[in-house]
């Protein structure tokens, strides 16, 4: 074989067992391997004690998120952690454990398996897979709800730094973050600009016991349970971070259509997501469509998708200002 068919060769066959590394990231933080490496290396035998897994499977596991960078075996046979595997215990800055076990539960699993399916059908695999969108499960479910909630907050969370460096927030006025979850962005706000109030807009069932305790009993903010399909409050800048991608195009134009109906004169909107770049090259945005093409009727969009839902709404985008992250962050203004 040639060089560029033997290195097809290998590419495909190394991919097509990809999936095993998160399924040992999932068993990592489900073990609780990282916590118990916190305090430095141990061998694999007081490990195995520590987190009642059989040693030789336990090494076997270890030695497989060793050669991904996640953990490191020393010359001792001991493991220890590196930056990838300190992600993975829940009390590290910037924890992804939640958002391992998320993605990696089996409804996620299963609605993979469903990829062909989805893209034949053209709806979401979750759908088909449990006979519901994956909004009215986690509702009848509420035990899910958590992890869901803890889950997307570990995925955004490290982009909310970017947001904060990367764009001029207002110094006074009223900022609403529409679908704003746990409230990881208004906290972030609220600290950097200590003139501006807050309102987290979600539904009841996520703020209830859900919200940042950091935010605190503060006068500066407050809670508005409802539904961005009807409407907003009124506002100064409206934020809009990881929510479009979830709905198609008129679902889209809905949320932005409220937000403009209820803006004070001059308000700014501000929506935050993967803007897909044209091109070949590997963008996680690409990655997230098709995790959107699974579980919801979303999906990420290029600049000019979003530059059609935004005139549907009556917003004219001003600018896009792409973070060091994955998500990039665009200005709208009524038009």
């Amino acid at each position: 074989m040639t060089n560029s068919s033997e290195d097809a060769y290998r590419h495909i066959t190394t991919q097509s067992v990809a999936f095993l590394y998160p399924a040992a990231l999932r068993a990592a933080a489900q073990l609780e391997v990282a916590e118990h490496l916190a305090d430095g290396p141990r061998d694999v035998a007081e490990l195995a004690e520590l987190t009642g897994a059989n040693g030789p499977y336990l090494r076997r596991l270890l030695r497989f998120l060793a050669s991904h960078g996640t953990f490191l075996e020393d010359e001792d046979g001991r493991f220890r952690l590196t930056p990838q595997a300190d992600l993975l215990r829940a009390d590290a800055p910037r924890s992804m454990r939640a958002g391992v076990l998320l993605v990696t539960e089996d409804g996620w699993w299963q609605s993979a398996a469903g990829l062909a399916e989805a893209v034949r059908n053209g709806e979401p695999a979750f759908d088909r897979r449990f006979g519901q969108p994956i909004f009215t499960y986690l509702a009848e479910h509420p035990e899910h709800g958590p992890l869901f909630d803890a889950g997307m907050a570990a995925y955004t969370a490290g982009d909310i730094g970017y947001i904060i460096a990367g764009y001029d927030f207002p110094n006074d006025g009223v900022m609403v973050d529409v679908g704003g979850g746990r409230g990881g962005l208004l906290l972030a706000a609220l600290r950097a600009r200590p003139g501006l109030r807050g309102i987290l807009l979600d539904q009841e069932k996520v703020l209830a016991g859900n919200v940042l305790p950091e935010l605190g009993a503060d006068e500066r903010w407050t809670l508005h349970p409802g539904d961005f399909f009807s409407s907003v409050p009124a506002g100064d800048l409206y934020t809009v971070k990881n929510v479009l991608h979830d709905w198609n195009d008129d679902q889209c134009v809905r949320i932005l259509d409220n937000c403009r109906r209820a803006m004070n004169p001059g308000a700014r909107l501000l929506a935050v997501d993967a803007v897909i770049p044209p091109g070949n090259d590997p963008h996680f945005g690409k990655a997230l469509d098709i995790l959107m093409l699974l579980l919801l009727p979303g999906q990420e969009r290029t600049q000019p998708e979003f530059e059609r839902i935004f005139e549907r709404a009556g917003f004219r985008i001003t600018q896009v200002i792409p973070t060091p992250g994955t998500l990039s962050m665009i200005e709208a203004v009524p038009a």
